[in-house]
């Protein structure tokens, strides 16, 4: 047998929610079973990604997982234990027995503070599905490692459903649109300042809803209306209402941290104070040019259009000044108009704050999802 025969290399991007998953339903702990579905921006995976080759083979002892160089206790981790099972339960009968090596690397620079769940599950997930020939939807195999990991299966605008079966088999992602139909908006990301944080998002949101009393009516009835509002928005490319919903929600999710017991807090001062400024420049201009939404995390995570980005990005320049090697753009274009363009005086001074730097800027257009790519790119050399 040609071990070569069952083999995958994939690389799969991260993703950033503007509707956002915040919670387990009941039951639904060991299998990510969102209490609400979410809506989400796939991102390029140029510069940032996880990139994974598997190769089944029968001279290992055990299933090996290499990452960043570095061997992985798969025996102590239940989610890729979990992942790993669910695969060979659909797969062949003649690949069950078959040991999966693999080596997963993320390009992630350390500072950037970005999550890499989501994409690294995504390749795992993606590379398993085709070197086992498993019969699996890849979303759903890539929840059962990182909830938001199911997202990054499919490319554009993309919703997370959150299923009704105990089982979880309707939990799974969908393409809304493709990252053709809405090119224009971009995703920048202004990596901050911030402590580790104390409470993980996992343990962070199920604390809000045993205790959030804002946590019940968001999954009776707030997250259905913003999804079908924010569907619309998309269809008809109207980003003022896009980025007013973006911002409503994330705002949600910060007031739903705070008023958990005992509180959470994820947002810095830097945070508060990029909020602040944004608020302020969409009111100079009269509308919205820029949406900002946050994870459980300091860092602000921002949408705009092409032809605003550089207005935008001058505008941060004149309250967080940030040298440009510290911008990580797949737009080289873009970067080179960044690195021309001035605030007009009006946008210099919209908040009272002292000058910090962002530790990076990162930007990416909507990206197209799981890449398989070529054997000639394989990180296993046998």
């Amino acid at each position: 047998m040609s071990s070569q025969q069952y083999s995958a290399h994939v690389e799969a991007p991260i993703n950033i929610a503007f509707i956002k998953y915040w919670g387990k339903r009941e039951g639904g702990e060991k299998l990510i079973l969102p209490t609400n579905d979410s809506f989400s921006i796939t991102l390029s995976t140029k510069p940032f990604r996880s990139k994974t080759s598997v190769v089944l083979r029968s001279d290992i002892a055990e299933d090996e997982l290499w990452l960043n160089g570095k061997k992985s206790d798969i025996a102590n981790t239940a989610r890729i234990l979990s992942v790993l099972a669910y695969v060979r339960a659909n797969c062949p009968e003649e690949l069950k027995n078959l040991k999966a090596y693999i080596v997963s690397e993320n390009n992630f620079p350390t500072a950037a503070g970005m999550a890499s769940s989501a994409s690294g599950y995504c390749a795992l997930s993606a590379a398993l599905v085709k070197a086992f020939q498993a019969n699996v939807d890849v979303s759903m195999l890539a929840r059962l490692g990182s909830g938001s990991a199911c997202r990054s299966a499919y490319g554009g605008f993309v919703i997370w459903h959150k299923g009704e079966k105990a089982d979880g088999t309707d939990c799974i992602a969908t393409q809304f649109v493709d990252e053709h139909y809405w090119p224009e908006v971009q995703v920048m990301c202004a990596v901050l300042k911030g402590e580790v944080k104390d409470v993980s998002s996992t343990s962070g949101m199920q604390q809000s809803l045993k205790t959030s009393p804002l946590m019940q009516e968001r999954i009776a009835t707030t997250v259905d209306k913003r999804m079908a509002e924010v569907s619309e928005a998309i269809k008809q490319k109207d980003f003022h209402k896009f980025a007013e919903i973006t911002m409503t929600d994330s705002d949600d999710l910060q007031e739903i941290c705070r008023t958990t017991t005992p509180k959470i807090q994820y947002a810095t001062e830097d945070s508060y104070a990029m909020i602040r400024l944004i608020r302020a420049f969409n009111a100079k201009k009269g509308k919205n040019v820029v949406g900002y939404t946050f994870d459980a995390g300091a860092n602000c995570f921002m949408f705009t259009l092409k032809k605003d980005l550089p207005e935008v990005v001058a505008m941060l320049m004149a309250h967080f000044p940030t040298d440009f090697s510290k911008f990580f753009f797949n737009d080289q274009a873009l970067l080179a108009e960044c690195e021309k363009a001035k605030a007009p005086e009006e946008h210099c001074n919209l908040i009272d704050y002292p000058k910090n730097t962002f530790e990076m800027l990162l930007q990416s257009p909507v990206g197209p999802g799981v890449v398989y790519v070529d054997e000639s790119e394989s990180l296993i050399k046998l």
